[in-house]
C-alpha cells in the first residue's frame, strides 16, 4: 500500500472480499463460526479491529490468498487500539478465559440461551446474565465453557475476572475497575483514584467494543454494579453462589441437576465408555448417590480415572453409606465437603443453627414452623433466614408453597455440622419440643374429621395459625406428613405411650380419607405397643383392629392383617369388650376373604354378626352395618347372591330406621356402602336396569362427601352396568374416570378397570375419546367408617 493512500478501513475491506467470493452474511457467518450480527457490525464499522483469530476464520471461509489474507490483516490491525505499544490481544491477555473442560457436558440449552442474548442485544443495553445457585452446580465451569463458544461473536475480547467472592476478603469493586483498566491498557498513573471515576472510565472504555466479560464468583451486588457496562455491543456473564437478586434488567441462568443420563455422561467423559458400558447399572447408582450434582459426579469420576483398576461398584458400595459419602467424594484437591463449608462459614451464627437444625427434619422437605420449633428460633426471623438461605444456593424452595428442601448431599453436610456443633441433649431437646408440638397439632387437625363429634377441635398448640376447618386441616396433614409420623415415632421410642395413643385414636376418622397411604401401617402399630405398655387391653385390642384394617386396605397385606385381627380378639376377649371383638372377627373375616379361604370367612363374619346384634349401643350398631355389608359381599363372591341381597337390604333398612346420636353424614355414608352393595348384587343377578339406580345414589353420596377413594370402585361396577345397558358412550365416561381415580390411590382394582375399558372401546359404536366428557379432579375427602 502506497504511504500517501489512506488505510483502508477493515469493514469496506471485508465487505468487497465477501461480495467478491459471492457469499452472503449469512454464508460467510456460519462458514466463519461468526454470528450474522458479528458480521454485519464488523462491515458497517462499530466493530473495527477483530483479532486476528478471527481474521483468519473470515479468510479461511472467503479462500482468500496469502496476499488477500495479509490485506485483511492489515485493515484489522489499524483498527485495534494499541494503547503504550501494547497490542489489544496482550493486553486481553491479562484476564485470559480459563481452559475449557473438554469433557464437559450437557446445558447445552443454557449456551444456546447465552447465544440469543447475545446476538440480539441492544448496545443501549447491554445484556448481563447472572448464573446462580447451590454450590457444586458448576457455575464456573458453565461460564467458562459457554465464554470459549461464544468468543468469536465477541472479536474485541473475553475477559475473565475472579471476584473471590467465597474468601474472607472478596475483590472489592475498585479493584476489581483497575485490573480491568489495566487489561485495556490504562496506565497505573492513570488510574482514577474514585470508584464512581474508575467505573465511568472503564464504561467509556468499552463502550464502542465488542467484549465478552466474566465475573465469576461475585460476592453481592454492590460488588458487580460498578462493573457492568452502560453501552456497547458486549455481554457480561456474572456467576454467584448469591442470588444476587438486587440486580436489575439482567437475564438469570438457573442451572439445573444433571439429568440422570446426563451425570452418567459425564462420568462415561472422565473414565471412558468401556468401564462405564462394563457396569451400566453402577453407573446409574453412582449418578444418583452423588444426587446428580456435577462436582460430585467430577469428583467420582476424577477419582475413578486415577484408578482405572476400581470397579464402579466398589465407589457405588462405599456412597451408599450416608456417613462416609462425603469422605469419599474426594480426588485430590477437589472435595465436596470443602465446597459447602465454603458457604456455610459465610453464614451469621443464627442462619448456621437454622440450617444444621434443619437436618433433624423428616420427609422431602419441611415448613417454617419446622425449622423454628428445630431450631428455637422465633418464626418470622425463620422465614428471613429460610429465604437467604435459599438466595446464597444452601436450600431449596418449593416454587408454590412455603417449604424448603435440602440437596441430598448439602443435607448430609448439614448433619455433619449438626453432629460436631451441637452436643446429643441439645439436639434430643430440638427434637422433642419439636415432636410435641407436632404432635398436638396433628391430634386436633385429625379431629375436624371425627363424625362422633360435633364441636371443634381443642388443644392446638397455636390457636392463632390453627389450620380452621377440613379442606385446610387435610392440607396441613398432608403436607406434614412425614414431619408428626416422625414425631410419633419419636414419642413412641421416648415412652410417651398416652400421647401416642389419643393421636392415633384422632387419626382414626381422617385414616378412611387417605386410605392409599401405606404409612398407616406404622400409626397404628405405633399405638398398638403404646397401649400394651399402658397396660390398656381394650385400647390395644382397637388399635390392632384399626393395624388389621390398614393391613388389608392399604398394605394389601392380608397375612399381616390376619395376625394383627388374631392379636385384637385375643385383646378384646381378654378384657371383655363385645364391640372390638366383633371387630376383629370382621377384620380377621376380611382378611381370610383376601386369602382366598372364603367359607372360613364368612364363618367369621357369621359370629362378628352374633356379636354386634348383642351390642345394641349406637356404636354396636354402626358395627353391625359394616358386618352386614362385608358379609353380604363375601357371601356374593362365593356365590349366594340372593343371600347377599337379603343382607344387604337389612344394611339398608337399619340405615333409613336411623341411629340415635349419629350424624347425618355419617349414616349417609354407611348407607351409601350398602346402596353399592345392592348395585352389584343386582349386577349379579343379571339385573341391570335394577342395579344402575343404587349405583348411581351412592355414587352421588360419595361424590358430595368428596370421597373419591370410595367413588373409584363404584365408577367402574356402574361403567359395567352401562355397558350391559348398552350405553358405550356413558360407560366408556365412567370406566375412564375410575381409571383415574384408582391409579390415584393404588387400588388393587386398577387393572380390573383398565381391562373394562379395553372391552367398552372394542364394543360396536363404542365412542371415541374426543366424544367423552371430561372428568372434574377429585376434590378434598372427609370421612368414613373402616371397611373389612
Amino acid at each position: 500500500m502506497n504511504r500517501t493512500e489512506e488505510p483502508e478501513e477493515f469493514g469496506a475491506c471485508l465487505r468487497a472480499l465477501r461480495v467478491r467470493a459471492g457469499l452472503s452474511q449469512e454464508r460467510l457467518a456460519h462458514a466463519a463460526g461468526v454470528s450474522v450480527r458479528a458480521l454485519a457490525d464488523l462491515e458497517r464499522g462499530r466493530t473495527r479491529g477483530p483479532q486476528r483469530r478471527t481474521v483468519q476464520a473470515l479468510a479461511r471461509a472467503m479462500e482468500l490468498g496469502t496476499v488477500e489474507e495479509a490485506r485483511l490483516e492489515s485493515a484489522a490491525a489499524l483498527g485495534r487500539p494499541r494503547p503504550r505499544a501494547r497490542t489489544d490481544l496482550t493486553l486481553s491477555g491479562l484476564l485470559a478465559l480459563p481452559r475449557d473442560a473438554a469433557d464437559f457436558t450437557a446445558r447445552n440449552q443454557d449456551v444456546a440461551a447465552l447465544r440469543s442474548l447475545a446476538v440480539t442485544a441492544d448496545p443501549a443495553h447491554p445484556p448481563v446474565a447472572v448464573v446462580s445457585g447451590s454450590p457444586g452446580l458448576g457455575k464456573t465451569a458453565f461460564a467458562v465453557h459457554a465464554a470459549h463458544l461464544l468468543a468469536a461473536d465477541f472479536p474485541d475480547g473475553q475477559f475473565w475476572l475472579d471476584l473471590r467472592g467465597m474468601d474472607p476478603r472478596p475483590v472489592g469493586p475498585g479493584d476489581a475497575l483497575a485490573r480491568l483498566l489495566r487489561a485495556l491498557g490504562v496506565a497505573e498513573r492513570s488510574l482514577p483514584r474514585d470508584l464512581a471515576d474508575r467505573s465511568g472510565l472503564w464504561r467509556s472504555l468499552v463502550a464502542g467494543r465488542r467484549l465478552l466479560l466474566v465475573l465469576d464468583n461475585a460476592v453481592d451486588e454492590q460488588q458487580v454494579r460498578p462493573l457492568l457496562p452502560s453501552a456497547g455491543a458486549g455481554l457480561t456473564v456474572v456467576t454467584s453462589r448469591h442470588a444476587l437478586a438486587g440486580l436489575e434488567a439482567v437475564h438469570r441462568v438457573e442451572l439445573p441437576l444433571l439429568r440422570r443420563e446426563e451425570a452418567v455422561e459425564l462420568l462415561t467423559r472422565i473414565v471412558g465408555s468401556e468401564r462405564v458400558t462394563r457396569e451400566a447399572q453402577a453407573a446409574r447408582d453412582l449418578a444418583d448417590l452423588c444426587g446428580r450434582l456435577p462436582l460430585a459426579v467430577r469428583i467420582a469420576g476424577q477419582r475413578l480415572a486415577a484408578r482405572p483398576r476400581e470397579h464402579l461398584a466398589r465407589l457405588a458400595a462405599l456412597l451408599e453409606d450416608e456417613e462416609r459419602r462425603l469422605d469419599a467424594l474426594q480426588a485430590g484437591d477437589l472435595k465436596v465437603r470443602a465446597a459447602f463449608a465454603l458457604s456455610y462459614r459465610q453464614l451469621d451464627p443464627a442462619a448456621r443453627l437454622l440450617l444444621r437444625r434443619s437436618a433433624l427434619a423428616a420427609g422431602p422437605d419441611f415448613s417454617p414452623e419446622t425449622a423454628a420449633l428445630l431450631s428455637g428460633t422465633p418464626l418470622d426471623d425463620t422465614r428471613l433466614h429460610l429465604e437467604g438461605l435459599c438466595d446464597q444456593g444452601l436450600l431449596q424452595a418449593d416454587p408454590a408453597a412455603e417449604r424448603y428442601g435440602f440437596h441430598d448431599l448439602l443435607g448430609l453436610f448439614a448433619a455433619e455440622r449438626l453432629a460436631a456443633e451441637d452436643d446429643p441433649e441439645t439436639r434430643r431437646e430440638a427434637v422433642d419440643r419439636t415432636a410435641r408440638w407436632m404432635l398436638s397439632r396433628a391430634t386436633a387437625a385429625a379431629l375436624h374429621f371425627d363424625a362422633e363429634r360435633h364441636d371443634e377441635p381443642t388443644g392446638d398448640p397455636d390457636p392463632s395459625t390453627a389450620p380452621a376447618g377440613r379442606t385446610r386441616a387435610r392440607a396441613w396433614l398432608e403436607a406434614e406428613q412425614p414431619q408428626w409420623l416422625a414425631a410419633l415415632a419419636h414419642a413412641g421410642a421416648a415412652g410417651w405411650h398416652r400421647r401416642v395413643v389419643d393421636t392415633a385414636e384422632a387419626m382414626h376418622w381422617f385414616s378412611d380419607r387417605t386410605q392409599h397411604w401405606e404409612e398407616w401401617v406404622d400409626v397404628f402399630r405405633y399405638a398398638a405397643h403404646a397401649a400394651r405398655a399402658l397396660g390398656s387391653p381394650r385400647e390395644e385390642a382397637t388399635h390392632l383392629n384399626y393395624l388389621a384394617w390398614a393391613h388389608n386396605i392399604c398394605a394389601h397385606d392380608p397375612r399381616a392383617a390376619f395376625e394383627a385381627a388374631l392379636g385384637a380378639l385375643d385383646a378384646a376377649r381378654a378384657c371383655g369388650d363385645l364391640l372390638q371383638t366383633g371387630w376383629a372377627l370382621g377384620y380377621g373375616a376380611g382378611a381370610l376373604r383376601r386369602l382366598g379361604r372364603t367359607d372360613e370367612a364368612i364363618a367369621w363374619l357369621r359370629d362378628s354378626e352374633v356379636c354386634h346384634r348383642e351390642n345394641t349401643s349406637p356404636e354396636g350398631r354402626l358395627a353391625l352395618l359394616s358386618t352386614l355389608n362385608t358379609l353380604g359381599e363375601t357371601l356374593r363372591c362365593r356365590g349366594d347372591v340372593r343371600e347377599a341381597l337379603a343382607h344387604h337390604r337389612r344394611s339398608l333398612a337399619i340405615c333409613e330406621e336411623g341411629i340415635p346420636g349419629q350424624a347425618p353424614d355419617l349414616l349417609a355414608i354407611y348407607q351409601a356402602v350398602a346402596l353399592r352393595h345392592l348395585g352389584d348384587d343386582y349386577a349379579a343377578l343379571g339385573r341391570w336396569p335394577d342395579a344402575e339406580p343404587p349405583l348411581r345414589q351412592a355414587l352421588g353420596t360419595f361424590t358430595r362427601l368428596d370421597m373419591p377413594a370410595w367413588t373409584g370402585p363404584i365408577q367402574l361396577d356402574l361403567g359395567r352396568v352401562l355397558r350391559h345397558l348398552d350405553r358405550p358412550l356413558e360407560a366408556r365416561a365412567a370406566v375412564t374416570a375410575a381409571v383415574l381415580t384408582l391409579t390415584e390411590h393404588h387400588s388393587p382394582r386398577q387393572a380390573e378397570a383398565a381391562a373394562e375399558l379395553r372391552t367398552i372401546i372394542g364394543t360396536p359404536h363404542a365412542p371415541s375419546t374426543s366424544e367423552i366428557p371430561a372428568q372434574p379432579g377429585p376434590p378434598p375427602r372427609p370421612s368414613a367408617a373402616h371397611e373389612a
